[in-house]
């Protein structure tokens, strides 16, 4: 089943598991060691970081290793992209309206 990427970063502890592997790879251990849940609740959650393409696993001998790809993130960043135009349209706006009405008002 492949997971959405939207769907992957909504959680909290998901996110902080992309920022720890951003750093560097981790064993499911290592990664479990920086959080209150339980090891089977992190292997959820890197299983459905797996599956949405966020994070890799290689094994090396008897331990599975964790790895980001960020590149997973295109897809964020390529649906935010969309907004930010006009998002900075509509404060340029905001920003001309509000500096007409300070004007406006040093003149009363």
């Amino acid at each position: 089943m492949r997971r959405d990427v939207f769907q992957a970063i909504a959680d909290p502890t998901r996110r902080e598991i992309i920022h720890l592997l951003a750093k560097d790879s981790l064993n499911l251990n290592s990664i479990a060691e920086n959080f209150s849940v339980s090891r089977p609740a992190i292997s959820k959650h890197i299983r459905i970081l797996t599956e949405c393409g966020l994070v890799g696993i290689r094994t090396a001998g008897r331990e599975r290793i964790c790895y980001a790809n960020l590149q997973g993130l295109r897809e964020v960043a390529d649906w935010t992209a969309r907004y930010q135009d006009f998002w900075n349209s509509k404060l340029d706006d905001l920003g001309d309206f509000l500096e007409k009405e300070k004007k406006h008002k040093k003149k009363k």
